[in-house]
């Protein structure tokens, strides 16, 4: 009798599921979630041994040849040592004292360095003004009764792209200085040169093939360094050949002698012929 009185309990159950429109939860067997294993830890690397760095191995230092610093040969007062290709004295040349013994004169030097750079000027600046810009010489718009500011076109200097107004123009800025006063200018700077210690003379310099190597180890038995304006009566192609690959170094005529190369090189060296040249152009 007691199993006939449950099933009408498990009826209702079901027709009370169906009511609510749920149907009823069944109990499945409980699952166990799986167990997950840690995984097993590496051992750890045993560390390398630490290796000293060597240095490189350095081919030993060649102690640097000194090369004896040259001699400067001394000469009488108002003169010039006259020395060969081998840095050896030959004779003695007495300087004349119109052109190596005069007195200085700086504003003379400022006024033909001054000369000297405007000459050497390109002046090919330029811009370009209303008529050469480009654009319309049309006029935009009425004079009168638009509201906006009067125009006559597109190309005036108030609008952008518009002309420049008393921009540069290309020009020629070279004029030249008076004869004497260039030539006392150019004594003043030899008077310098010399007082500095900087002239040097060779009876000839002896360039017959167009080799550097053999004007730089003329130059460094000289004992010459820096700057260095060579000067030679009617230099030969071997010579200007040899000399325009040295750094600092510039071969010029007798003739074309100025006073800004003097006065920027430090050393001036000089052949006799040269010199005797000099002399005659610059004596007054």
């Amino acid at each position: 009798m007691a199993e006939k009185k449950k099933a009408p309990a498990a009826k209702a159950g079901k027709s009370k599921a169906k009511a609510s429109g749920k149907a009823p939860a069944r109990k499945g067997p409980a699952h166990k979630a799986p167990a997950h294993k840690a995984p097993a830890r590496k051992a750890p690397k045993k560390a390398k041994p630490a290796h000293k760095k060597t240095e490189p191995k350095r081919a030993p230092e060649r102690a640097k040849k000194e090369r004896p610093a040259p001699v400067v040969h001394s000469a009488a007062e108002g003169a010039v040592a006259i020395v060969d290709g081998d840095n050896r004295k030959v004779s003695e040349h007495a300087l004349r004292p119109e052109v190596f013994a005069v007195p200085v004169n700086e504003h003379l030097l400022y006024e033909a360095v001054k000369q000297y750079r405007a000459n050497a000027r390109r002046g090919t600046h330029m811009t370009k003004n209303r008529a050469l810009v480009s654009g319309s010489g049309r006029k935009p718009w009425r004079q009168k009764g638009t509201g906006r500011a009067r125009v006559g076109e597109i190309r005036t200097p108030l609008w952008r792209h518009g002309g420049t107004v008393f921009g540069p123009t290309p020009r020629d800025y070279s004029y030249q200085m008076p004869k004497k006063a260039r030539a006392a200018a150019l004594r003043s700077a030899l008077t310098r040169r010399y007082n500095d210690g900087g002239l040097r003379v060779v009876d000839r310099f002896g360039i017959e093939q167009p080799k550097t190597k053999v004007l730089k180890s003329l130059l460094d038995r000289l004992g010459v360094e820096g700057k260095t304006l060579l000067v030679e009566h009617q230099p030969e192609s071997a010579l200007l050949l040899s000399g325009r690959n040295i750094p600092g170094l510039k071969v010029v005529d007798s003739t074309q002698v100025n006073v800004y190369d003097v006065l920027d090189c430090p050393n001036l060296v000089v052949s006799q012929e040269a010199l005797d040249k000099l002399e005659e152009q610059l004596t007054p």
